[in-house]
């Protein structure tokens, strides 16, 4: 059957090229568009960087992609469910046959959106203490450096250099900073960092408080100091920080981690320093009250003095009592002092007695006395003691020599003893090596038979030879012979030597006479010739 063409003057084209055709078309006359939707499916940068979601809106939905480059350089990252503004090339994906957007930058749908994600950031932040009042620093009174992060080139730093000259000059070191765009946030938080990194003593001195500074403006123009990298670097910082972020009514997320909120630039300068003269003037205030506190004390401590002294007695008044009593103890100092020295006199008297009864001489010739009575009545005792001590020793000596020949006999009972097991240990000992000797005598003869029975010598005594080369090797064949060959014959009752014939054989010798074996010998009663 054949085929049916159709008739059609349209050209065939493969999926490929309708696919780029259709790829260049959409590019071509879109190009770069501006959609507003809300984000959906996002779930965050994939494994390879790149960033896939769609945006859709109450009737349509259209996928999206941010390629790993340009979600790095976003200040605004996407959310799930966020309200924004995408800016982006129009393309398709041959792969599935469907088009999508190729996102560049993405900006919050108006000022509802930019509040909600604020408001989501405020609690997130707060909801981690970063607000928190226990953590806040208090502002040094006199600070001697102060670090402003802000613009060089606005008016704000003039304000804040100027309201700082007329109040309290201090030493001010500016960190300049883009205070509105994308590169907002990273830029302050930067300074932030970097004035705290700052050492002690350094080329550069680290500031004692650090304002952070910038004019009014809209919610888009502030939005950079509301950016989570800002409030965590303000809340990280061991330097004490003042926000003064737009006018009074303006509020953004670093006012609530700073350590003090100014209502404006020109407030945080005044927050910071004093007014000099008026510290002039309390110094001047104080000085002055001081000297006439200190004159009215000095005063009343006179008048108090002076009161105290009309009070006491005079000199001779307050010494003619103890002047008497000291003439009156002068006058009977005499009388005791007489007394006390007999006193003493009859006491050292009766010390000299005691002394001389108990001198060496005295206690030595008691002593010889002593001695002198105590041998005489030894004397007089010796004769009686020695017949007494003497019984109960004789009586000790004899229980002595019976206990002792008790002992012997036990000991030799105990010798006897362990002699007769002795001896009869010994002779079990020889009848046990005396059978087992028999029992390896035996074992010895039968293996000696079995040795006899297996050897190469019986089979001699059969009447066989065994025929062995000139290196003593057993011949086992005869082609192993050559002619000329020296061999040697062994027999049952010695060797003989030879060499081989042309024909393989010996070659002929004397015969020597040999002795005919007895019938029924271990020939087994017949005569056998030579192998050869």
């Amino acid at each position: 059957m054949a085929e049916t063409v159709p008739d059609t003057n349209a050209p065939e084209v493969s999926v490929s090229e309708l696919s780029g055709a259709l790829k260049r078309t959409i590019e071509d006359r879109f190009g770069y568009v501006r959609v507003r939707g809300e984000v959906s499916g996002w779930r965050g940068p994939h494994s390879s960087g790149h960033c896939y979601f769609a945006l859709k809106d109450a009737s349509a939905r259209i996928d999206a992609v941010i390629w790993k480059g340009s979600y790095a350089r976003m200040r605004t990252k996407p959310q799930e469910g966020l309200e924004v503004i995408a800016t982006g090339k129009i393309t398709t994906f041959p792969g599935k046959s469907s088009y999508q957007i190729v996102v560049e930058s993405i900006e919050p749908a108006g000022v509802g959106a930019l509040m909600a994600l604020l408001e989501e950031r405020r609690r997130k932040l707060a909801a981690e203490g970063l607000f928190d009042a226990a953590r806040k620093q208090l502002i040094p009174f006199l600070p001697e450096v102060i670090g402003v992060v802000t613009s060089p080139t606005g008016a704000v730093i003039r304000d804040i250099l100027h309201r700082i000259a007329d109040r309290f000059p201090r030493r001010v070191i500016v960190w300049p900073v883009r205070v509105q765009g994308e590169t907002c946030g990273a830029e302050v938080a930067r300074a932030i960092e970097g004035f705290n990194a700052l050492p002690e003593g350094g080329r550069i001195p680290r500031p004692s408080v650090i304002i952070v500074a910038r004019g009014g403006g809209s919610l888009e123009d502030l939005w950079g100091f509301n950016d989570e990298a800002v409030v965590r670097a303000a809340a990280a910082s061991d330097i004490p920080l003042v926000a003064a972020v737009g006018h009074e009514t303006d509020w953004t997320l670093i006012d609530h981690a700073a350590d003090l909120r100014a209502p404006t630039p020109t407030g945080a300068a005044e927050m910071c320093v004093p007014v000099r003269s008026e510290l002039l003037g309390q110094t001047a205030d104080l000085a002055r009250r001081h000297q006439g506190a200190l004159y009215r004390l000095l005063e009343r401590r006179r008048a108090d003095l002076r009161g105290l002294a009309r009070a006491l007695p005079s000199g001779e008044d307050i010494v003619a009592v103890p002047r008497q009593r000291l003439d009156r103890a002068g006058e009977r100092l005499g009388a005791r002092m007489t007394a006390a020295m007999g006193e003493r006199q009859l006491r050292l008297g009766r010390a000299a007695n005691l002394l001389a009864r108990h001198s060496p001489q005295a206690e030595f010739a008691r002593m010889g006395e002593r001695s002198a009575g105590l041998a005489g009545r030894l004397a007089r005792v010796r004769p009686m003691l020695v017949p007494t001590r003497r019984v109960p020793l004789e009586a000790l000596g004899k229980r002595l020599e019976a206990a002792l020949r008790a002992q012997l006999a036990l000991q030799g009972q105990t010798l006897r003893a362990r002699r007769e097991r002795l001896a009869m240990v010994d002779a079990r000992l020889r009848a046990a090596i005396a059978a087992n000797s028999a029992r390896k005598a035996e074992r010895l003869g039968a293996l000696a038979q079995l040795f006899a029975s297996l050897g190469y010598k019986s089979v001699l005594a059969r009447g066989f030879a065994l025929v062995r080369d000139d290196a003593g090797t057993p011949l086992r064949a005869a082609s192993g012979l050559a002619p000329g060959m020296a061999i040697s014959i062994e027999f049952s009752d010695g060797r003989v030597a030879a060499v081989t014939g042309e024909g393989g054989g010996a070659a002929p010798e004397p015969a020597k006479p040999r002795p005919r074996p007895a019938r029924g010998g271990p020939s087994g009663g017949g005569s056998q010739g030579s192998l050869f």
